[in-house]
């Protein structure tokens, strides 16, 4: 019942956000070629500032549906800037001093109790790359440089007079529109000119490949079941399993929850699959030493290989330690013959789900009632855990 009243009061929010930011957007629209207002600011509002709300609004409900996405992600970041941007969404429905804007200042005063009260369930945080921190840095300085520059050189300008006209030059410049009706009239100011449209597509070209680029990534990773680079870069003090097999599966359910970890399997279906159950996964030859780098075994805690084939688990152990030398591995071997096989290999610890299981089905079979205490406290299903 909690858990439906969590996802009601979460489902309500993003869907009260999601209609502030299509009547912002629509009242904004309305309202930039309106001459005649009416309302109670009607005769208090100048017409100027009216339109200015107009236009405003529209973008505010850009920014509004943004925000709805991130909400929708439970991002903390989303949560802040929403409950920034309802309060303005209403000032601006109140400036128009238009009828249609009436419902947008009513569903903004209604929807922000809902944001403030569901605080805890957007609790992600937003993980940037520093090649995204580096690009957001580069656009900003190139607007603060653009827009200071040319307010400084204004004199040099023709229709440059303000710090409105400062900032407006600088966007066509540097997005390569440049409308023509702010112009350089000295030698200084077009060198001006040319640095900051160099610095403006560069700054542009960077901030978009760095805001697409891992999208595009994280797409060719979901459908190939594969990790991104970004998640790769992420991986420390996790734990590596070699290959994919039924002896695999429990594994993975152990460490579920316990530890972080990743599988390197070849087998594409099976990394599909476990990408699509969240699976942290590598669709590679884990004997390969290419994949376990970028699985970053030198940060690693541990290795485990357990699949159905021995021979390929000790080639994969084998080059797992002679990557680090230090790692503890732990293998599962199939046949009782392969265990000293696998400790010559380089496994620290060999064991074998077969002849274990074998011993204690004949042990139990042979009248012995402790075998099955000892299997559940193994398998910790008794509910008193292995205490000491």
């Amino acid at each position: 019942m909690a858990s439906r009243r969590v996802l009601l009061g979460t489902r309500v929010t993003v869907v009260l956000v999601t209609l502030v930011a299509i009547l912002s957007f629509a009242t904004g629209v309305i309202n930039i070629g309106v001459t005649q207002v009416s309302g109670p600011l009607a005769t208090l509002v100048p017409e100027d500032v009216e339109r200015a709300a107009g236009f405003t609004g529209a973008l505010t409900g850009f920014l509004m549906l943004w925000s709805m996405f991130g909400l929708r992600r439970g991002l903390r970041v989303a949560w802040y800037s929403t409950v920034v941007l309802l309060p303005v969404t209403a000032v601006q429905g109140l400036v128009q001093s238009s009828v249609v804007s009436t419902p947008l200042i009513v569903l903004s005063l209604v929807s922000l109790p809902f944001v403030l009260v569901n605080y805890r369930r957007f609790d992600r945080q937003i993980s940037l790359s520093t090649t995204q921190l580096a690009a957001t840095a580069a656009l900003v300085g190139t607007m603060v440089y653009g827009t200071a520059g040319t307010y400084r050189l204004r004199a040099d300008f023709a229709n440059v007079e303000t710090i409105l006209d400062a900032v407006y030059y600088t966007i066509v410049t540097a997005s390569t529109v440049g409308y023509g009706d702010a112009i350089p009239q000295t030698q200084q100011a077009r060198l001006f000119s040319i640095s900051v449209l160099i610095l403006g597509v560069a700054s542009f070209t960077l901030a978009l490949g760095s805001l697409l680029g891992p999208a595009i990534e994280a797409r060719f990773a979901q459908a190939l079941g594969t990790m991104t680079e970004r998640q790769l870069e992420l991986l420390e003090d996790h734990v590596i399993v070699l290959g994919y097999g039924d002896l695999t599966e429990p594994i993975i359910d152990e460490l579920d929850g316990l530890a972080p970890f990743v599988v390197i399997t070849p087998d594409q279906d099976a990394a599909s699959k476990l990408n699509a159950r969240d699976i942290a996964v590598l669709s590679a030859d884990p004997s390969d030493e290419e994949p376990l780098h970028r699985a970053s075994i030198e940060d690693a805690r541990a290795v485990v290989a357990a699949t159905n084939n021995d021979a390929n688990d000790a080639l994969a152990i084998l080059t797992a330690k002679s990557l680090n030398a230090d790692i503890r591995v732990v293998a599962g071997a199939t046949d009782r013959e392969n265990i000293e096989k696998l400790r010559r290999a380089g496994a620290d610890t060999v064991i074998s789900p077969a002849v274990i299981g074998g011993h204690l089905l004949v042990e139990s079979a042979l009248g012995d009632e402790n075998v099955e205490s000892l299997a559940d406290q193994l398998l910790d299903t008794s509910g008193g855990g292995t205490g000491d």
